[in-house]
């Protein structure tokens, strides 16, 4: 498994059917030519369709922000694996602290979503973090260690290759504070350490 880097806008809950064309439309003209790392969007479910259809024929992917982890069936409001595949979607993001602490979302449910997504065949961008509380309480690698053995409790070896780890320092998000390229290379080189110790040095060296 060789390492690439990835570059993956999430969009949130923003844009309209014209926003969000002329956003993808000028990320595409913007990236021509551009090879040094792969690029996917991550607009709302309701243009996936229309961004999937500008970038068509880009070496960009279409990603999704969310992902319910059941086959079918009565879950009103929820979007599947199989969907978003349907719609042209690579990537779906699992596990964003917004869904974590808004949405109460646990590290069980969570790592049930992670396996449906790569069991259909989706790479995974799947966030941790830690909070300033969490932080200030020097509890971010404890964090981090709980988020990935329950998150990715049961992820067979032969899909680490579709799943993508996303360190998430929750604390700089909209506070004014920025994480500096040391605290972050301080939690990727613990991810990396933790990982290796779940899944093999190889496994960690290609994450």
């Amino acid at each position: 498994m060789a390492r690439c880097k990835l570059i993956a806008g999430n969009w949130k809950m923003n844009t309209t059917t014209a926003s969000a064309k002329a956003l993808a439309e000028s990320i595409r003209h913007h990236l021509t030519g551009f090879d040094r790392a792969e690029v996917a969007l991550c607009p709302p479910f309701p243009y996936l369709t229309l961004v999937g259809e500008v970038i068509r024929g880009s070496s960009m992917a279409l990603g999704a922000q969310n992902v319910y982890p059941e086959a079918q069936g009565a879950f009103t409001g929820e979007v599947n694996a199989e969907m978003l595949r349907d719609v042209g979607c690579r990537y779906v993001i699992v596990g964003h602290s917004e869904r974590r602490s808004l949405l109460g979302e646990k590290d069980d449910f969570l790592n049930r979503k992670v396996r449906h997504a790569l069991a259909h065949e989706l790479s995974v961008i799947f966030c941790v973090g830690e909070t300033l509380d969490q932080r200030e309480a020097n509890q971010t690698e404890a964090v981090l260690d709980n988020q990935l053995t329950w998150g990715l409790k049961d992820i067979p070896g032969d899909q680490l290759g579709r799943l993508v780890i996303a360190y998430e320092p929750v604390w700089a998000i909209g506070t004014g504070r920025t994480a500096t390229t040391e605290q972050a290379q301080q939690a990727h080189v613990f991810i990396r350490w933790r990982f290796a110790q779940m899944y093999g040095a190889q496994a960690a060296q290609a994450l």
